[in-house]
Parts: C-alpha cells; structure tokens; sequence
C-alpha cells in the first residue's frame, strides 16, 4: 500500500513519523493531510537509503536541485559530485536528468548513493532509446518507467496533461513548448494525429506508480518559456487537465503533486497559485522559479529567487532550483552549490512570511548573536556556514580581533557601542 493508501486507513508508517518529527509537527495532523492530498512523502518502496521528506501544507517550502548529464557532457563521477554537492547544501530531492552516456548506470548510482528523493522524467530514456520522438509507443514509455521505478525512483514527472486540444493554442504563443517532454509528445501527436498515449494510457502508468508507491509529479509540459507567453490560454488548460488526472491519482491510492511555471512575471504569481490550488484541489505546487524576468541571463538563479520567495509566501511548497547556468550550459558543482543555497534563501523567506515557528526561531538565534558579536553562533545559524566561514576568516586577515567588530564599522559598531 502507498503512503496515500496507509494515511487513508489511518495508518501511521515510519515514514509519517520521520517527517513529523524532522518538520515538528503532530503526527496525525500530517496524516490527514497526506488522506486528503495536501502533502506527498515520496519514498519508493526500494529506496533503501532514504531519509524522507514530506512536501505539501503546513511544511517547510522545500527545494529540488537538478543534477545529470547531457548528450555533450557525461561523467557519472561529476554527477555523483554533483549530488553530494547539492545534498551538503541543503537540497531537499534531486532530480536525474540524464540525456547521454549509460542512463541506467547514471540512475542507480544516484538513487544508491542518495539519502534524499530522487525524481527522474521517464519520457526523456524513452526517447532516447527509440532515437526519435514520433517512435515513442506507451508499452516503450511503461517498460522504462518500469525500469525506473524498481530501480528506487521516488518521484517521477509524467507530461499527460499535453493533449490535442492544446495543439492550436500554441500558435499564438513566442516561444510554443520549452519543455522537453511536452515537445516529444507535441511532435507525436502531430505525427500521428492521435490523441498522446500518455493521457490515454495513463492508468497504466499510475498501476506502476501504485506498486512501487512513485509519487506522481503531473508535468507542465505546456509551461510558458518567456514573460510573453506568461499565464496564457494554452498554460491555463494544461492545468485543468492536470486537475483531472490529479483526481485519478488519487482515486488509484497513488500520491501527486502538480508543477507549474516557469517564466511569470511578479504580478502573476499569485494568481498562478492560486489557480493551481483552486483547480487541483490543493495538491502540493512544485514551481520552476518562477522566473520573473526574461533578462538575467547569468543571474537566473538570483531571479529565480526572487520568484520562488513570492511563489512559496503565496502557498507553492516546492520549488525547483535554478543556476547561474540556466539558458546557457549544463552546470557544473559550484553551479548546483550555489544554484541550491539560493533557492534555500527563497524558501526560508517564504516560510517566514507563511508564518513558520522553526523558521523565524532561526533568524531570532542569528540576531541573538549578532547582538553578542557572537561569530562561532552566527556560523551556526547561517544557511550557508561555509560561506560565512571563509569571509569571517578573510576579515580575519585584516581585523585579528573581529569581537570587537568588523571591518564595516569598526569602532562605530552599533552592537560594541550600545
């Protein structure tokens, strides 16, 4: 039984009270929340190594970090480097995305040497195997989707939610599909003229999902790729088909969450939460950004942030990091450090301003310190230690007795004078 299934039965797994613990919330509160869809824990019944995180209402804003190779780039030793990298600073999953080199070899290394979920897009193997999109057959889809999952997947992006219908709605866009999997099934139905046999056969993809308790993540295959395109026409009705098949999800026992966009300029993030909410019935929103502005080019982790503060204070529980790569190359470790650290930054905001005890403690303990010129505590409560480490200790170079205030102020510290 899934952990949708158990909390249903109110049935409290190990799973539930691992979470409850690590996010201080009542065990059976977080149950019903899970029993009505609220909050997904993804935790493949073969992933053996797993610390579980909960994602959904009235938890922490948590972070994906984005990690595998390219059909340019493929070393499974700087993705493993990668992983470590992302989970030492803070991610809460990670996601392979492999498209070169031996994709099973790359995804069971990942799952087997990490403690956090990992999600993949089955779509992308699928593809590759069969060399072309138009070739793609649901049996394909399902047989690596298989794969995936008893190899520990924990949760998976299905783009089901493209369908015929949303063909001609693309014409009025800039910039039609920037999704990868929303652009193979684009190409297939266009080439075959038949309904996606991803939305058609969708079932058959939950029966898997069910059996390994893969938490499906509904993709927005249809996301808009620039501000122009933002909450368009052809955005809007991918949604309300994933409110549909959200609703199959969980009428299968199989947990879901819903994602969503993408490039959306600030006065539209709160409608676009809002809407999601409204007809996904609550499901957990995992956001790619959003990204407010189309120009960052070199910065779109730092827009990204931006966006994903406002997204998760609005209600969006998960988001998608972004690194200093984004629109330009495949990221290397120091882009994934510093892709996760700043999403982190976004998510805490969010969780203060949603009103989170645990988070708002920490930022009292960080003031708490520097009201002391305490710099061992501030290290302690800084999101990124590391980082604030090595600066302390560059001042240190110059200033041997930082107690008495840093390089700033000196003798006019606030904090030495009061």
């Amino acid at each position: 039984m899934t952990q949708l299934q158990k909390a249903k039965n109110n049935e409290i797994t190990k799973e539930m009270r691992y979470v409850a613990e690590q996010e201080g919330v009542e065990v059976n509160i977080l149950r019903e929340n899970i029993a009505k869809g609220l909050v997904v824990i993804p935790a493949n019944i073969n992933h053996k190594n797993l610390k579980p995180i909960g994602i959904g209402y009235g938890l922490k804003t948590k972070v994906n970090a984005n990690i595998g190779t390219s059909p340019i780039k493929s070393n499974l030793e700087t993705e493993l480097r990668k992983l470590d990298i992302a989970i030492k600073a803070g991610a809460d999953t990670v996601m392979d995305l492999s498209l070169g080199g031996n994709l099973d070899e790359i995804r069971r290394k990942i799952i087997e040497n990490s403690s956090v979920p990992v999600g993949t897009v089955p779509i992308y193997q699928a593809t590759i195997e069969i060399e072309a999109p138009e070739n793609l057959t649901l049996d394909k889809y399902l047989e690596v989707f298989k794969k995936h999952a008893k190899d520990g997947v924990d949760f998976a992006t299905v783009h089901a939610g493209v369908t015929m219908e949303a063909i001609p709605l693309l014409e009025k866009r800039l910039m039609p599909v920037v999704s990868r999997g929303g652009s193979f099934l684009i190409n297939w139905m266009k080439k075959h003229n038949k309904q996606s046999f991803l939305y058609e056969g969708f079932d058959n993809v939950l029966d898997i999902a069910k059996h390994y308790d893969i938490t499906i993540s509904l993709g927005d295959g249809l996301r808009p790729g620039c501000i122009e395109d933002a909450t368009d026409e052809a955005q809007i009705y991918e949604l309300k088909i994933l409110g549909e098949l959200a609703e199959k999800c969980r009428n299968k026992g199989v947990q879901v969450m819903i994602e969503g966009p993408g490039h959306i300029p600030l006065n539209q993030i709160e409608k676009n939460i809002r809407i999601e909410k409204e007809i996904c019935k609550n499901a957990p929103f995992y956001v790619l950004g959003p990204l407010p502005t189309d120009i960052a080019t070199g910065y779109d982790h730092i827009a990204c942030a931006i966006g994903g503060a406002l997204a998760g204070m609005y209600g969006a529980d998960f988001l998608c990091y972004v690194t200093p790569k984004e629109h330009i190359s495949l990221p290397d470790a120091n882009d994934v450090r510093e892709g996760v650290i700043v999403t982190k930054i976004a998510a805490h905001i969010a969780d203060i301003a949603k009103g989170r005890e645990l988070s708002k403690y920490q930022d009292k303990k960080m003031s708490e310190a520097r009201s002391k010129l305490d710099w061992t505590a501030m290290a302690k409560y800084a999101l990124d230690p590391k980082t604030f480490r090595k600066l302390v200790k560059e001042e240190c170079k110059n200033n041997p007795d930082i107690s008495e205030g840093c390089s700033m102020c000196g003798e006019y510290c606030t904090e030495k004078r009061k």
